[in-house]
């Protein structure tokens, strides 16, 4: 295979949610394969050592600030974007929250809060990036990550799969309208992945029961099996691949009835 099709010099990349998680790892695989990177979050603590650490691994990366669920600063990151290394043409909307609840528990407060981050940032961050590379006249590619939850459903996760389920299908929209500006729009959907946040609650006996009777592989991911799937979207390597939902599960939806 020609590794030239996954190099990523040249472009600009911003990637939300980059403190911590899928979202640091997203921006440590873009900058590695030669993008310039802007990594995005409100915890500005943990994005300098984010740069700092590609950085020091021969990278090119600079952090802003960015809540998502403002629009005034949604605009504000994209400006500062722009100034450090010019237009964004590659976007990973990667911020989101999780809301475990089952459905009767759950409240007007926890959708709104839900569906701000997960649904309406993810349509607001696209529409900003989307417009401004219309506006360049700027190639591109937004790689929106919804989640196996938004394809399949749990037990508690009404709210969150719900969302995700709407980033999938606003991905399909958003592809089909901005191809003609040659923007490419997909989404990963990821299954179940070791990171710091849910890292606890795999290693007690209640997680590690449920990798072993829910899922199918009886293992998690492991972070750097998401590189793939995100340098296949966001690089030339994908050029022809556009609107679709990439599970990334370890066959996790292949469940046997």
């Amino acid at each position: 295979m020609n590794d030239a099709l996954f190099d990523m010099t040249g472009r600009v990349a911003l990637v939300t949610g980059a403190s911590s998680g899928l979202g640091a790892h997203f921006a440590r695989v873009l900058a590695g394969n030669g993008a310039r990177v802007v990594v995005a979050a409100r915890r500005q603590d943990r994005l300098r050592e984010l740069v700092d650490g590609i950085g020091a691994a021969g990278g090119e990366a600079t952090a802003i600030a960015m809540d998502v669920t403002d629009a005034d600063s949604v605009g504000k990151g994209f400006d500062a974007a722009e100034q450090a290394y010019g237009v964004v043409d590659v976007l990973v909307n990667n911020a989101g929250v999780a809301q475990s609840r089952s459905f009767l528990k759950t409240t007007e407060a926890d959708w709104d809060h839900v569906m701000e981050t997960n649904l309406k940032a993810a349509w607001r961050v696209a529409r900003v990036g989307a417009e401004r590379m219309k506006q360049a006249g700027q190639p591109g590619s937004i790689v929106n990550i919804a989640s196996l939850l938004g394809l399949g459903v749990q037990f508690g996760e009404s709210l969150y799969a719900t969302s995700k389920a709407g980033v999938v299908q606003l991905t399909r929209h958003m592809a089909l309208e901005l191809m003609r500006y040659r923007i490419r729009v997909n989404a990963i959907c990821p299954g179940y992945f070791e990171t710091e946040m849910n890292r606890d609650f795999f290693k007690s006996d209640r997680g590690q029961s449920y990798v072993r009777d829910n899922i199918p592989s009886k293992r998690l991911g492991d972070l750097p099996e998401l590189s793939g799937p995100l340098l296949l979207l966001a690089s030339d390597a994908g050029s022809f691949v556009n609107g679709i939902a990439l599970p990334v599960d370890g066959g996790h939806l292949l469940k046997s009835l």
